[in-house]
């Protein structure tokens, strides 16, 4: 399973959400992937999802095939956590 975080440029905001999503991982016991990645980039890469803020949520919804989940706080491993947990179960659940 791959997870992308998406931000404008790929390098900032991305990066700490990426980190978080790492650390969910981890905590949930799983050894999946997670890359981030611009906006335009996350576009044209293979994943199972793609976590970002709400402003490009919809953007992204409008342009790939796999889930886009939102997430307020990137630092908030708990949130980011929660949503991961609510993909994985509806993503096995197919």
């Amino acid at each position: 399973m791959t997870i992308v975080s998406v931000c404008g440029f790929g390098v900032g905001s991305s990066l700490i959400l990426k980190l978080s999503i790492d650390k969910a991982f981890k905590e949930l016991g799983m050894n999946f992937e997670a890359i981030n990645a611009d906006i335009i980039t996350a576009k044209s890469t293979e994943c199972d999802a793609i976590f970002t803020s709400f402003q490009m949520a919809e953007d992204l919804r409008r342009e790939v095939k796999v889930p886009v989940i939102a997430i307020d706080k990137y630092m908030d491993v708990v949130e980011v956590k929660a949503a991961l947990e609510k993909f994985i179960a509806e993503f096995n659940s197919k």
